[in-house]
């Protein structure tokens, strides 16, 4: 049987190969941002739907991706920090800085993607760059939480406006 994704309502349980999936009726990636005076650094985590991921994958990697059985995780796992890696930038007071991806795994729904970067000098601003799924997803949102203190401050990315600048 042969189900039109298109036809289905948001929120339509499908049960491909036995695993219950949930269509979603929003895009939207959340990222938090740690700055670790102490060790100089920022801790990076990044919790994005792994299905959405898996179809941008699918076409910047021009292969089928399996998130949930890959045929090779480390593979996958490659591919993974160099998407995300292609796709985000961050400037501390104007400069830019080393992105190191740490890897991935999955939690029901969603990716959780890890990233961190060392040497990192207590930020007065912060340029983010974070373009990941707008090729397949054009109403992707890309939330951005930096936090320096314990209150973070905040940006809306979308496809229009990849980027955005916060004041410390």
């Amino acid at each position: 049987m042969i189900l039109a994704i298109n036809q289905l309502d948001a929120g339509t349980p499908l049960k491909p190969m036995g695993v219950n999936l949930t269509l979603h009726p929003f895009h939207i990636s959340m990222t938090e941002i740690k700055y670790n005076a102490a060790k100089k650094s920022l801790e990076i985590s990044e919790k994005i739907f792994w299905d959405d991921l898996e179809v941008e994958l699918n076409e910047y990697s021009k292969s089928k991706i399996n998130f949930l059985k890959p045929a090779n995780k480390e593979e996958l796992n490659k591919l993974v920090g160099r998407y995300i890696l292609e796709h985000t930038d961050i400037y501390i007071n104007e400069k830019k800085i080393a992105l190191n991806y740490l890897g991935y795994e999955i939690e029901e729904d969603v990716a959780w993607i890890y990233i961190e970067a060392v040497n990192i000098p207590a930020p007065k601003t912060a340029e983010i760059k974070n373009s990941i799924l707008f090729k397949n997803f054009p109403a992707q949102q890309n939330i951005i939480n930096f936090y320096r203190d314990k209150t973070p401050k905040s940006l809306r990315l979308i496809e229009s406006q990849t980027e955005g600048k916060i004041n410390f």
